[in-house]
C-alpha cells in the first residue's frame, strides 16, 4: 500500500476522532501530542481505528511520536 494512501486513511480516522483538527497540518513530521494535540485516549482510539481500517493488529502497545512513525509501521504491517 502506498504511503499517500495510508496518510489519507489516517486523516480520515483523525477527522472522526478529532473533528476540529486542521488536516492540512498533518504531515510526516507532525508530532501526535505536541502538534496534533492528541492525548492518551485519542491515541488509543487512533490505534484501534488503524487496526480496523488497515486490517492488522499492533504487536504490543504502539509508542509513536510522529505521524511518519505511524505511516512507517502501517506500511510494513498492513496486508492490504
Amino acid at each position: 500500500m502506498q504511503r499517500e494512501t495510508i496518510l489519507d486513511g489516517l486523516k480520515e480516522i483523525l477527522k472522526v476522532i478529532k473533528p476540529s483538527m486542521d488536516l492540512d497540518l498533518v504531515t510526516d513530521e507532525s508530532q501526535l501530542v505536541r502538534d496534533l494535540g492528541l492525548d492518551s485516549l485519542t491515541i488509543l482510539l487512533l490505534s484501534l481505528a488503524i487496526e480496523t481500517k488497515f486490517q492488522f493488529k499492533f504487536e504490543g502497545t504502539p509508542k509513536f511520536t510522529t505521524v511518519g512513525e505511524v505511516l512507517d509501521y502501517v506500511e510494513t504491517h498492513t496486508t492490504l
